[in-house]
């Protein structure tokens, strides 16, 4: 498959340096790079936030489970 795109001056030129720098061809550079994007996208989107992720709660707030006795039962579905 081809597919063209026009990149801005300033990632073409840091694509060609890179390129240069590597030995490798510009398209297999941006191969590569799409690659490790495609790999470890999954893992980047289902990632917390680090602010999440250092939460610590409140120490004295109750655990959900303790107000489990104080639910109502489930309704019987209505079927007509």
């Amino acid at each position: 498959m081809q597919i063209t795109i026009d990149l801005p001056p300033d990632l073409e030129e840091d694509l060609i340096r890179q390129a240069v720098q590597s030995n490798v061809p510009i398209q297999t550079l941006v191969l590569q790079a799409l690659r490790q994007l495609i790999q470890r996208a999954p893992s980047s989107i289902s990632q917390w936030s680090d602010v999440v992720l250092s939460y610590e709660g409140i120490p004295d707030f109750p655990a959900f489970e303790s107000y489990r006795d104080q639910l109502l039962p489930p309704r019987e579905p209505e079927l007509f």
